[in-house]
């Protein structure tokens, strides 16, 4: 099983984190998608949109990280990261939907100005930061709502959904946008939970 990915890639920290929450590992090939790697023919022809991450498993290629996560734990033996039933399954689904369509837009928004942009010399646009707070901040009181009364955001079992949401959540702190998450104390208790585990030092380098 290989995995195609850049170590800083949220998507790629999604698939790492669920294969050492299962106790595995796959043989990591980077694409270094900063020089251009990802729009290699070569490349081109695991993930046609030329991004990150791929997997190939004995010939069985798969692109999309969330449908990776699926695959991964479908597939390898564990703990089960996508629910053990189907409502705890819909759960997961529900909050991977509310990860992609009301969390994550916003979120890059951030993270992309105050985050890789000082990186790459670029100043942080203020006003893209202060828009995209506004809108990610209805996500995460939804999440509030959630995380009160459950540990995790599909429910009392760390899944794939809790897996979706945390490399955005990691960089946002980074960014120094802590404190939307601080004024939401289950929220930050939540990140403190995930964040400590083994498998998701794994997928940063920790």
């Amino acid at each position: 099983m290989k995995v195609f990915g850049h170590p800083m890639s949220t998507c790629t920290r999604k698939v790492l984190c669920a294969l050492a929450e299962k106790g595995q590992t796959a043989e990591f090939v980077l694409v270094d998608i900063m020089k251009g790697d990802g729009k290699k023919a070569d490349y081109l022809a695991l993930q046609p949109f030329g991004q990150v991450p791929a997997l190939d498993d004995d010939g069985f290629v798969l692109y999309e990280s969330r449908a990776i996560c699926r695959y991964l734990d479908e597939k390898l033996p564990g703990a089960k990261l996508h629910g053990s039933d189907a409502k705890g399954r819909a759960l997961v689904e529900q909050w991977l939907s509310v990860e992609t369509s009301n969390f994550t837009p916003h979120a890059m928004k951030i993270i992309m100005t105050a985050f890789f942009g000082p990186m790459m010399g670029k100043a942080v646009d203020e006003a893209v930061v202060t828009s995209g707070r506004e809108n990610l901040t209805k996500a995460v009181e939804v999440m509030q709502r959630q995380l009160t009364k459950h540990q995790f955001v599909a429910g009392d079992s760390f899944s794939i959904a809790d897996i979706s949401f945390m490399p955005y959540v990691e960089y946002l702190y980074a960014a120094k946008q802590n404190d939307l998450f601080e004024k939401f104390p289950s929220v930050d208790q939540w990140w403190k939970r995930v964040s400590a585990r083994a498998s998701w030092k794994t997928a940063i380098g920790g």
